[in-house]
């Protein structure tokens, strides 16, 4: 977001509100290409500002969100939108989603019927969204498809094709694939869809704020079936539900659309299977695309999980009979994933990222919290001299100019102890996930030279655990 979008924001809020604010902090950006800020009032009253250039996009999400929003359905309140329909402020529905708050149940062996509780509230909303478009809801904003239809699934199925089968090396007969492809899409165009398709209905887009569920983020509905949503929710990769919650929550879904339609719930099973499978289809294409593509190594640790769940769908049988390549795709996929990739959630994953602190503290996107980031402001700047301009802390010239230093040995020394310590501890604890960042003023020099060095020593001396390397800026 550029300083010239701040002001507009400000600008806004300081109308909105009557007064202007006091602080204006970027959030963590997710997947999407949109910026978030948080702005404070001098009373601590906060509304959350909103760039995008997307106009599409934003009216989208604008006609939704006064739909929804009279039709009585929890979404953030449309404050104001600037002319040029690329700003726009709601209120502000706290910091805890679904997915976090799962997270730190599990985390505390807290009461996970605390969970359940907002589960089934999300369950119970889920079907008052997807009737609205039987209830005057304008669909010809839909972005950036009207319907979940061929060409919608063709997009899915390819991005899984060319994001997770190649980058991960699983081989296929690009023919007979694509043939099933098409008699699967048959399969699942076969359903009633004329619905509201919310398109991202998982943990990480419904807000707990005030004891009750909120919900964000459906700027990508469109036209579609019934079962796609609740797929979604229930095969989140990381929530990572257990099959007999999964089917609990099913079931207290099924109760609640059963008040507003009639539902063969034997049908609706046999769809919901193979919806659930080509959500997961997708989104291990975003996670190869995030991961193996962009070099987003954490969206790697989602991997196993979703996996896990395409295998115990496989053994439901949920996939359509006919469809021999795809099948022989699905179990190659589940068979040939190796144990020692990153993000095994049975295993050790430690991730080391460089960033500029101008961008932001990295999110942790693990559900864990906590970690370290290291400053590594107070230490020589390569990047002040004009020869290193155009290097980063992986060249040998960045390296001997930083190594001159003893300040900088030294630094290392205190890295290692510390991340060490909490290294011997979680192996023996059995945990899962620690992050390490390291910032710098531009996210080049000193911060991608000490997780390169912290990286290579944590490989070195704990050969057991997996070590994934980003570098954000770069």
């Amino acid at each position: 977001m550029t300083e010239t979008s701040i002001s507009v924001l400000s600008r806004m809020a300081t109308e909105y509100a009557g007064s202007q604010p006091v602080a204006c902090v970027p959030l963590p950006q997710s997947g999407s290409h949109r910026c978030y800020y948080r702005l404070t009032f001098n009373d601590n009253s906060t509304l959350i500002g909103v760039y995008n250039d997307d106009v599409t996009e934003n009216r989208a999400f604008f006609e939704y969100t006064r739909f929804f929003a009279a039709q009585g359905l929890k979404v953030p309140a449309l404050l104001a939108v600037h002319d040029d329909q690329k700003h726009y402020l709601l209120n502000d529905l706290g910091t805890q989603t679904l997915y976090d708050k799962l997270c730190e149940v599990r985390k505390n062996n807290g009461d996970f019927q605390e969970v359940m509780t907002d589960y089934r509230k999300v369950v119970a909303a889920l079907p008052e969204f997807q009737l609205t478009a039987r209830k005057g809801l304008d669909m010809s904003v839909a972005y950036p498809r009207a319907a979940f239809d061929r060409q919608s699934m063709q997009w899915d199925l390819n991005y899984f094709k060319y994001y997770y089968l190649k980058m991960a090396y699983i081989p296929f007969n690009e023919q007979l694939l694509e043939d099933d492809y098409q008699r699967f899409m048959d399969y699942l165009l076969s359903v009633d869809d004329h619905f509201f398709l919310y398109r991202d209905f998982q943990s990480r887009n419904i807000m707990v704020y005030q004891d009750d569920v909120w919900f964000i983020d459906y700027q990508g509905g469109r036209k579609g079936a019934l079962q796609y949503d609740i797929a979604s929710l229930l095969y989140d990769a990381k929530a990572d539900l257990s099959p007999e919650i999964r089917n609990e929550l099913l079931e207290c879904y099924l109760d609640h659309l059963e008040q507003h339609i009639p539902v063969d719930r034997q049908q609706f099973k046999a769809y919901f299977n193979a919806f659930s499978l080509i959500r997961i289809m997708q989104a291990m294409g975003a996670y190869g695309y995030r991961g193996y593509f962009e070099r987003k190594a954490h969206f790697l640790q989602s991997v196993p999980y979703a996996i896990r769940n395409m295998r115990y769908l496989l053994e439901q049988n949920a996939l359509p009979e006919g469809l021999p390549e795809l099948r022989r795709v699905l179990q190659t996929v589940v068979e040939s994933y190796v144990a020692s990739k990153p993000g095994n959630p049975d295993m050790l994953t430690i991730t080391v990222q460089s960033f500029s602190y101008k961008k932001g503290i990295p999110e942790d996107t693990s559900g864990n919290g906590g970690g370290f980031v290291f400053d590594c402001r107070a230490l020589p700047n390569p990047g002040r001299e004009k020869q290193y301009a155009t290097f980063t802390g992986k060249d040998d010239c960045v390296i001997r100019y930083l190594e001159q230093y003893p300040e900088v040995e030294t630094f290392v020394g205190h890295v290692c102890a510390l991340v060490d310590m909490s290294v011997d501890n979680y192996l023996e604890r059995k945990f899962t996930h620690l992050t390490v960042n390291f910032g710098c003023t531009g996210g080049q020099h000193r911060s991608v030279y000490f997780a390169e060095r912290t990286a290579r020593h944590l490989r070195e001396k704990y050969p057991a655990i997996a070590v994934e390397l980003v570098h954000r800026e770069q």
